[in-house]
């Protein structure tokens, strides 16, 4: 006879996944046991089977639950109304945002990607290359004609654009909406006028 699920069984995978991602994050994923795992959730080694079967299967899940919702997110915001400079800031802003709690994911996502399949990895770096696109779509919006002939230096931009705010995100970690609004202005002017704008 199949073994029934749970009521509760999305709510205990996610709480899994929340654990998983603090040890992870913590010890590093090659040195994270199901053990430890098991421990960190409060729950048995054995019932920690019964909804993975391997601590892969848990890093794939915690990454892409992780940067499924944050492309889908971020491009999904309304921007609408806005004009170019003002479209640019709420998304750097949106990002920042979403950054907030979960700290854990971050790491695990620079660190313990690469211990994954390709073909796994291929998934993750697609959600990643539609934030980058769609942040270099507004860019481009943002000054017309300059990236036109020069996709280096539309990467280059877009990428050093993603490196402050993940700069933030290593270095203030604890900080709260109002700092990361604030930051978002920053990050905005540079990036639109240069340091003379500050």
């Amino acid at each position: 006879m199949a073994r029934t699920i749970a009521k509760d069984h999305d709510q205990k995978r996610a709480q899994i996944l929340k654990s998983a991602a603090r040890v992870f994050a913590r010890e590093g994923f090659d040195r994270a046991s199901m053990t430890q795992l098991a421990r960190e959730c409060g729950i048995s080694k054995a019932n920690i089977y019964h909804y993975y079967d391997s601590k892969d299967a848990i890093l794939y899940d915690i990454l892409e639950i992780y940067l499924r919702e944050l492309r889908d997110l971020i491009c999904g915001i309304d921007l609408s109304g806005l004009d170019d400079a003002a479209r640019l800031r709420m998304v750097i802003a949106e990002i920042l945002l979403a950054y907030q709690g979960v700290d854990d994911e971050h790491r695990v996502q620079i660190s313990g990607m690469s211990a994954l399949p390709e073909e796994q990895q291929k998934v993750l770096r697609g959600y990643q290359r539609d934030m980058v696109d769609y942040l270099s779509d507004i860019l481009c919006q943002v000054a017309p004609g300059t990236f036109e002939n020069s996709p280096g230096k539309l990467r280059s931009t877009t990428m050093s654009i993603f490196g402050m705010l993940n700069w933030y995100y290593m270095w203030n970690t604890g900080a709260g909406t109002q700092a990361r609004e604030d930051y978002a202005d920053l990050v905005t002017k540079l990036t639109l006028n240069g340091v003379g704008s500050l």
